[in-house]
């Protein structure tokens, strides 16, 4: 990892937000995860389909063991809920953090899903919240997401995260950023 990294931006720690702990990723959340990421539906503007709790271990294992680029980390959390009767997981956030160009700094890549039963609360604009404001408090200046153009909810919620659509499409998806403050 460079040197101009800080270490924070390596490692991802407990995130809290009104209603949410974003928690640093565990092979174990599979367990859990599988559950809340089994609807189809939720694969409709990304692809794919869900994941047993195998193959999501398996895939888990690998985003932990990090990016084959030492100069790009990966930072990966599980979106517990913690009000209600029972705290429980309900989604997951990352971000992809990349070296910045000049004096820009790192740039963090953020993406995030919430599964179906918990959508329509809030849950994923709070915890793109918490995650974009956790990034700027900790170096990376300069954040993206990228969001298919039908997905108008993705939409709002990086709106509400503070990043602007773009006129660039890549992969079919609107390049979504917020520019380093200055």
């Amino acid at each position: 990892m460079p040197e101009s990294y800080p270490a924070s931006l390596r490692t991802p720690a407990l995130i809290r937000t009104a209603r949410l702990d974003l928690v640093p990723l565990r092979v174990e959340h599979a367990d859990e995860m599988a559950a809340v990421l089994a609807d189809p539906a939720l694969h409709t503007f990304i692809g794919g389909a869900p994941d047993g709790v195998t193959a999501l271990r398996g895939r888990y294992e690998r985003m932990l063991a990090g990016s084959p680029d030492p100069a790009v980390a990966w930072l990966n959390w599980v979106v517990r809920l913690r009000t209600g009767q029972l705290p429980c997981l309900v989604g997951t956030v990352q971000a992809t953090i990349t070296p910045g160009v000049g004096e820009d700094g790192p740039t963090a890549e953020v993406a995030w899903v919430i599964g179906t039963p918990w959508q329509g609360r809030g849950f994923a604009s709070e915890s793109a919240c918490g995650l974009v404001d956790w990034l700027r408090e900790h170096s990376a200046p300069t954040v993206v997401a990228h969001v298919h153009p039908d997905h108008k909810a993705s939409a709002a919620v990086a709106a509400a995260a503070g990043l602007a659509a773009t006129d660039v499409v890549e992969d079919g998806e609107v390049r979504w950023e917020s520019a380093p403050k200055g």
